[in-house]
């Protein structure tokens, strides 16, 4: 054993090799995954970092750029235009969110019943809408939510009722946008939820039907809580995604939000600032905000739906 400053060091001890000496050691290996990073660098990490020095610049795509600081955020803080896009997007989040996973948990509960026969085919329905084309479901939605000559309001004149002003009317857009979104992800969320459904130890429901419980009380004093875990994932994902609402209401507006911006989402208005007027820079500006209030919401979801499944 030698003894140097202080330290014992044992010579028989392999010798701690650096990153460095590591990655020469195995660079075949760091060769085959280098793809990936190279990939992730040049789409992914490049563009975000790209974006935050954007948006303290102004820049209309050709010219050179001029440094204006925080101006864009504080442009954007007095932009009522743009909380008008925030306000919209709350909304069509909440009027499409707490429907959607409400549903998509009963449909999984429904489905992993034993009473059901052909779950294999009621699971590919569910999940259909899914994996169709957002445009091609956008426009066919949109013959149905017409004024003049929609089916939604000749069935509603069938039954007495008068037609909905549904694409010229705040309300009732918002309504409509929300009723593609819940139709496109509810039967992924009902997937997702049977999945977890098919976790839970049968001996707990046959422990509950033995003691007289009935479906409602396990649905929701043994089924809920044992997937808060999941619950908490999809309305985490639902978040994300609905913050970033953009094709629904692009294609069944023209892009335009409406008449009176009830559709004009903030990814929406992200999109008008950048490829309509050209100001990459405010766009940049509003992207990070957009991330910020993504992170927020993310997170108060995160703690309300905990604080809900304890109780």
């Amino acid at each position: 054993m030698a003894v140097v400053l202080g330290k014992t060091e044992n010579p028989r001890l392999p010798k701690k090799e650096s990153t460095w000496e590591l990655i020469k050691k195995n660079k075949s290996i760091y060769l085959f995954i280098s793809p990936f990073y190279i990939l992730f660098i040049i789409f992914g990490l490049f563009p975000i970092v790209f974006s935050l020095y954007l948006s303290l610049q102004s820049w209309d795509g050709l010219d050179t750029m001029k440094f204006v600081g925080l101006r864009n955020f504080s442009l954007l803080m007095t932009d009522g235009e743009f909380w008008q896009s925030v306000g919209n997007t709350f909304i069509i989040w909440i009027e499409s969110t707490v429907p959607m996973l409400l549903l998509a948990l009963i449909i999984a509960f429904l489905l992993n019943a034993a009473f059901v026969k052909l779950r294999g085919f009621w699971r590919f329905t569910f999940f259909l809408p899914n994996v169709t084309s957002v445009v091609a479901t956008t426009v066919l939605f949109g013959s149905f939510f017409s004024t003049k000559f929609g089916v939604l309001n000749w069935v509603l004149g069938k039954l007495g009722f008068g037609s909905i002003d549904w694409l010229n009317n705040n309300g009732w857009l918002q309504v409509a946008i929300a009723i593609m979104i819940i139709w496109r992800w509810t039967g992924y969320n009902a997937i997702v939820y049977l999945a977890g459904l098919q976790a839970v130890p049968e001996e707990l429901y046959e422990a509950a039907k033995i003691d007289g419980a009935s479906t409602t009380q396990i649905f929701f004093r043994i089924t809920v809580p044992m997937m808060r875990p999941i619950i908490l994932f999809t309305v985490i994902l639902s978040t994300i995604g609905g913050m970033q609402i953009f094709t629904e209401p692009q294609i069944l507006t023209g892009g335009t939000g409406g008449p009176g911006l009830g559709g004009m989402t903030m990814v929406l208005y992200l999109y008008n600032q950048a490829f309509s007027s050209h100001l990459f820079g405010y766009s940049s500006a509003i992207a990070w905000v957009l991330f910020l209030i993504i992170i927020v919401f993310s997170l108060l979801n995160s703690v309300l739906v905990r604080r809900l499944s304890n109780h």
